[in-house]
């Protein structure tokens, strides 16, 4: 009898898998891709076209391309393509055929049955809809489970001690958190929550409209009057969000991408991280909404949560996982691709049902966190020999992070860079494994150069570090070692609780009394009288939780009044 193949079915892109030598593959196209854009479009002959070549023509004749259809799954929505009219699982189906011709050309056999997954918040309805979709694909849908499930599955975590799970699924139109229990090897959803209208598209039409107002800016010039102009922006607004997950900066060159009295229009612009998380910051920090939501649906503290799988490929932007580390206390696992483990954990499903026998799946990973020693100021604060991570702990490797920092005095013409391995906060605490000197930094006032700093780790745990200034093109660099071997068992334990206690420990004493003086003579000077007084009351708070020794209280309101800060600071 032939594989079950498992299939995650998604809003903005699709995937296949199998299970094979009992760890789950997914399957590669044609062109040796394995994320199929969930479009489907007919070409202006009468093509039928279904994933990236929907996906390609989508900007350029969005009247014959679908998109999104999942969102429409369960209703009686009719949608129209190429002159004729269709239900959501036909157009459904169109996607899922894809998947399984890729499916039969890998395997070389016939594909006839098949795991899909739904999002947990699926109605019976929508569930059914799926299903129906499968068998208008010619296949028979032996199970349909819910994708944080899969996630689960996919990190092998129904083998594990019993334990309370969240998984953070933020994709390219969806959103949701689900809070899941894995229990005698049995995973199942507690509650969940989210948005469906909220993903990395979201942040794509952000930067866009970023773009467009800027070429306006400069030239006096509308792009969304240009369909074709706006589609390059569109592509390209995707391109500076994927590369700002690891780099601090993306350069965006589209030329000639308008004529004005006979003459061509270049768009060139760097993109800073920082300047893209702002923009999405609201959208970003409205998800901790939904974590509150389904954790009091489950009845379940954040304390009680083991893990937070982070599921879709917007979990990628490092914003993402550092609200949901700020507000759950855990350093959420990626060590599974965010965008394949869904399917990889319908793969698992199905070779479950289909007899045979499963291996966890093992990944390559950073055993530990990778970083430079910096010193960092906080309103005033000077707070030296802080750990400034690039690559965190669990992360798949081979990978290569950048981020940029400055110089901390006027006039400065050299930096040290002293790289670390370790979970401590304090970068002295952890294992030095390198230093070198980046000189003749031209002279400028403190917090002008920018040097960028580069981490390059590969699979056998060699990291290649780079420091460039920007402005000057000048670089150092050193290799070094992050083995695993470098430290034992015991070394990684005792690593592993300091962290869990560095993670609960809050700014020594007299850096949180400097904050609260800081923070009170702030508010006298506030116009605002509301926000006067609302700074005061947390500033009060805090030194009461001070005076009574409260340490986790005392560290929740400190980054309360850290966040209150910035955003008054921002508008002052």
């Amino acid at each position: 009898m032939s594989k079950i193949i498992g299939i995650d079915l998604g809003t903005t892109n699709s995937e296949v898998a199998v299970i094979e030598e009992g760890r789950p593959v997914v399957i590669p196209d044609e062109n040796g891709q394995k994320i199929v854009p969930s479009f489907v479009g007919i070409s202006p002959s009468g093509e039928l076209l279904v994933g990236t070549l929907a996906k390609n023509q989508f900007m350029a004749e969005p009247e014959s391309t679908i998109r999104s259809i999942k969102r429409k799954m369960g209703t009686e929505a009719k949608v129209s393509l190429g002159g004729r009219t269709y239900t959501p699982q036909e157009i459904s189906a169109f996607i899922l055929r894809k998947l399984k011709g890729m499916a039969e050309r890998y395997l070389g056999e016939r594909a006839e049955r098949a795991v899909i997954t739904v999002p947990a918040y699926f109605s019976d309805t929508q569930r059914q809809a799926t299903k129906d979709a499968g068998e208008i694909a010619g296949l028979e849908v032996v199970r349909i489970i819910n994708e944080p499930t899969a996630a689960a599955l996919a990190y092998g975590l129904e083998r594990e001690e019993d334990q309370f799970l969240l998984v953070y699924d933020l994709g390219g139109g969806t959103f949701d958190v689900s809070v899941i229990e894995a229990n005698s090897g049995v995973v199942e959803v507690r509650a969940s929550h989210g948005n469906t209208h909220l993903g990395g598209d979201d942040f794509d039409e952000l930067i866009v409209n970023y773009l467009i107002a800027e070429f306006q800016r400069r030239y006096g010039v509308d792009l969304r009057q240009d369909r074709k102009a706006l589609a390059r922006i569109t592509r390209s607004a995707e391109a500076a969000k994927i590369e700002l997950s690891d780099r601090p900066f993306a350069q965006i060159v589209e030329e000639f991408i308008a004529t004005v009295n006979g003459r061509s229009l270049n768009l060139e612009l760097e993109l800073t991280r920082s300047t893209f998380e702002e923009m999405i910051s609201d959208l970003v920090r409205s998800t901790a909404d939904s974590i509150r939501e389904a954790l009091r649906d489950a009845e379940l503290s954040g304390r009680e949560i083991g893990k937070v799988l982070m599921v879709g490929g917007s979990t990628r932007i490092p914003l993402v996982g550092r609200v949901v580390e700020d507000m759950l206390g855990l350093q959420p696992h990626l060590e599974v691709d965010p965008e394949l483990c869904v399917a990889m954990g319908a793969a698992v499903q199905a070779g479950i049902i289909g007899g045979e026998p499963i291996e966890a799946y093992l990944v390559d990973v950073a055993p530990h966190s990778l970083g430079i020693a910096t010193v960092t100021h906080k309103f005033g604060i000077l707070l030296k020999d802080q750990f400034s991570i690039l690559i965190r702990r669990n992360t798949t490797i081979p990978t290569s992070k950048s981020e940029v920092y400055t110089t901390l005095v006027d006039n400065q013409e050299a930096v040290e860079i002293k790289v670390y391995q370790g979970e401590s906060r304090t970068a002295s605490e952890n294992k030095l494994l390198g230093k070198f000197l980046l000189g003749d930094i031209p002279k400028a006032p403190a917090g002008e150069p920018k040097v960028v700093v580069t981490f390059d780790y590969d699979v056998n745990g060699i990291v290649h570090v780079t420091a460039r200034d920007k402005n000057t093109g000048n670089e150092r660099s050193i290799t070094l070692s992050a083995s695993p071997d470098r430290l034992t068992e015991a070394e990684k334990e005792k690593a592993r609780i300091k962290s869990e206690e560095m993670w609960k420990r809050p700014f020594p004493k007299e850096e949180v009394e400097a904050l609260v003086k800081r923070a009170k003579r702030m508010a006298k000077k506030l116009k605002d009288k509301r926000t006067s007084k609302e700074l005061s009351e947390l500033a009060s708070k805090l030194e009461g939780t001070i005076r009574e020794g409260k340490t986790e209280e005392m560290r929740r309101l400190e980054e309360r009044l850290l966040d209150l800060m910035y955003k008054l600071s921002d508008t002052t």
